[in-house]
């Protein structure tokens, strides 16, 4: 059993303050869907945690959904219900909306924040690839101040974030897409509900009158060591007429990023085909989506 303070704090500064009293062996806590979990199952990455810090309180100031010009503010508090039923959000990241849909059951979608799905770094937290995919910036708050960084950036290896000294995250921006885009999100889990993701993507296209892309953005999820988009298969699309073969070879262009990143695994057999097909569905259901609009 861990054993840890508790502390709650009531300002962000605060936050600031008992990180860097800690020293960095502290670990936030608000919705706890995560921690509490890992916690109780003394994952290693806890062993050294003096103080467990809840920021739950934080919700007035941390939890906001908002048009700022042409950017979409997004809070580190918002639930994945609230990111859901958005209007904003679904109106201008509906695949956000979609993938925080997806997110284990309706009680750790009224739990889960965006921010804490964020910085636990799992390749398979659904929300990340469509915030990848729109390019989204995080914002991160420290003692001195705030800073802005690409999230693609943000992740620094395998289940490490860039977060100094008393920093942690505030929220992210997404600068909205250009009219006419359409987005979609596909997921493969182990069963259609509860489901971790085994492999997800995001896909963001704009096809003209005559069934021409324009515009492509592509994340895949759960198949390299961090997050990024793949831009040989955008690509590709772009130029190209709308058709199953261009999706299939889109597809094959994700599967050899994939192990041309992390090399044949002794999962890459089932994963190759399998990150092929999500990609070419979910690029075929974004192009019916163009379509029907």
């Amino acid at each position: 059993m861990f054993q840890y303070n508790y502390e709650r704090a009531k300002t962000i500064q605060e936050v600031c303050e008992t990180l860097k009293k800690y020293n960095g062996h502290v670990g936030i806590v608000a919705g706890g869907t995560d921690i509490m979990v890992q916690i109780r199952e003394k994952d290693q990455r806890w062993k050294d945690m003096e103080c467990l810090l809840d920021i739950s309180y934080l919700k007035k100031e941390l939890g906001y959904i908002k048009e700022e010009g042409q950017e979409i503010h997004i809070g580190a508090l918002n639930t994945h219900t609230e990111l859901e039923n958005s209007q904003i959000i679904r109106k201008y990241l509906p695949f956000l909306s979609e993938a925080c849909s997806t997110v284990g059951s309706p009680q750790i979608r009224n739990r889960g924040t965006i921010g804490g799905s964020i910085c636990n770094a799992s390749p398979a937290a659904d929300p990340l690839t469509p915030l990848i995919a729109a390019d989204a910036e995080i914002i991160i708050v420290g003692l001195n101040g705030e800073r802005r960084k690409a999230l693609v950036d943000f992740y620094i290896g395998k289940g490490k974030v860039d977060l100094g000294e008393g920093e942690f995250v505030k929220g992210f921006v997404v600068q909205k897409f250009p009219e006419g885009i359409v987005t979609k999100f596909g997921k493969l889990g182990r069963r259609k509900a509860l489901a971790i993701s085994r492999l997800n993507v995001s896909v963001a296209l704009k096809i003209d009158g005559a069934g021409v892309i324009t515009f492509a953005r592509m994340a895949p999820g759960c198949i390299f060591a961090t997050p990024d988009k793949v831009k040989k298969a955008e690509e590709l699309l772009v130029g190209q007429k709308v058709s199953e073969k261009l999706f299939e070879a889109a597809g094959k262009i994700v599967s050899q990023e994939m192990i041309g990143r992390t090399g044949v695994r002794w999962s890459t057999q089932y994963k190759q085909p399998a990150v092929e097909g999500i990609v070419e569905e979910t690029l075929i259901e974004a192009a019916k989506k163009a379509v029907s609009r």
